[in-house]
C-alpha cells in the first residue's frame, strides 16, 4: 500500500465527525447507527460512548462482530472497518472518553452506571475512492 492512499486514509479518519457503526441483531441481520467519532488509538482502534442499555450494545454483547464506516460524501470516499466491539463499563475508560456536555445524558457523570464505552479493534478494511476498492490488513500499515 503507497504512503499516499495511507495519508488518504489517515486523513479521512481524522477528519470524521460521525462514525457508522453495525452490530448484528438476534436474527442475523445488520443494524446500523451514526454514532460521534470521539477517539481513537490507531486506525484500528476506535472508542464510542452509548449507554449499557441500548439496543446497540446490547447486540454487541451478545455477538461482538462489527463494521464502522467512515465516509465523505462529497468526495465519493469512504472506509470500512471490519472487526469486534468490546464494551467497556470500567473507570478509566469512562473518564477517557467523557466530554463535557455528556451530563446531560449521564446526569451522575462517569460513575452512571448507564454510561459505556464500546471499543472496536479491527485487523482489515477497505477504502473506496475514484472507482477503487483497496482491501488491506494491519500489517500493510506497518512500516
Amino acid at each position: 500500500m503507497t504512503n499516499l492512499l495511507k495519508n488518504e486514509i489517515a486523513d479521512l479518519v481524522e477528519s470524521a465527525k460521525i462514525v457508522y457503526v453495525s452490530s448484528i441483531d438476534e436474527a442475523g441481520f445488520p443494524n446500523t447507527k451514526a454514532v460521534l467519532s470521539l477517539q481513537h488509538d490507531d486506525l484500528f482502534t476506535h472508542y464510542f460512548s452509548t449507554n449499557l442499555s441500548a439496543k446497540r450494545t446490547q447486540q454487541f454483547l451478545k455477538n461482538p462482530n462489527a463494521c464502522i464506516y467512515f465516509c465523505k460524501e462529497a468526495e465519493f470516499k469512504g472506509l470500512m472497518l471490519i472487526g469486534t466491539i468490546q464494551v467497556l463499563t470500567d473507570l478509566e475508560h469512562k473518564t477517557m472518553l467523557w466530554r463535557e456536555g455528556f451530563e446531560i445524558y449521564y446526569p451522575d457523570g462517569v460513575n452512571t452506571e448507564d454510561y459505556c464505552v464500546l471499543k472496536f479493534t479491527s485487523q482489515k478494511g477497505n477504502y473506496y475512492h475514484g472507482l477503487k476498492n483497496n482491501s488491506f490488513v494491519a500489517e500493510d500499515f506497518i512500516d
